[in-house]
């Protein structure tokens, strides 16, 4: 299997450094760090990594927060949080774009480690769920089930539709599931219908 690249957003070079060591130490293939918001958007759409260590509080106009707001309207790339600060306002602007976990400074290279792979895991079955409800939905589409009482008339046979109108018993279950028909002639029919002139030697 391929290794995962992850894209590290750090604005202290020391840090975002130190974080590469630890990462590539882990196995993670570093495409970059980014030292602002609008580079971070920028890298995660040239670089297309698997994973966005994005610090929260970055200088500049632009934010962790609102990079990673960014980088979701563009591309389906979990996001973890790097932050010093739990402070409830911040942890909630953060909740709005869906990160995939949070980190706290300073942190540990094993709760780095598990963090990031409990991202991984929660992106594949987010993936594999989105895929699922997809296919269902097709498969929704294409299957018609015929179910309740169906107003049919006693004479001609006809089906009578939500809205009143008439229909040929075969074109109204043709409309309202995959049946096909072929056509042909039961004995009774035959019998009361055709004499024997009628019917190929």
């Amino acid at each position: 299997m391929t290794a995962r690249r992850i894209l590290i957003v750090e604005d202290e070079g020391i840090v975002a450094k130190d974080m590469e060591k630890i990462l590539s130490r882990l196995g993670y293939p570093v495409v970059g760090i980014a030292y602002s918001g609008p580079e971070a958007v920028r890298r995660a759409e040239e670089e297309k990594p698997d994973l966005v260590l994005m610090d929260i509080v970055l200088k500049g106009e632009m934010d962790g927060i609102e990079a990673a707001a960014r980088i979701r309207e563009t591309a389906d790339l979990p996001v973890v949080y790097l932050t010093a600060y739990a402070d409830s306002e911040i942890l909630k602007r953060a909740g709005v774009t869906e990160p995939y976990g949070y980190i706290l400074k300073p942190f540990r290279e094993r709760e780095l480690h598990a963090v990031i792979e409990i991202a991984f895991y929660k992106h594949t079955a987010d993936r594999e769920r989105e895929r699922l409800i997809s296919q269902l939905r097709t498969t929704l589409l294409r299957i018609k089930t015929l179910e309740g009482l169906l107003p049919i008339c006693s004479h001609c046979k006809k089906i009578r539709d939500e809205q009143g109108r008439w229909h040929e018993i075969s074109h109204y279950i043709s409309d309202h599931s995959r049946a096909e028909f072929t056509h042909g002639i039961c004995p009774d029919c035959l019998e009361q219908y055709y004499s024997a002139e009628d019917l190929p030697g």
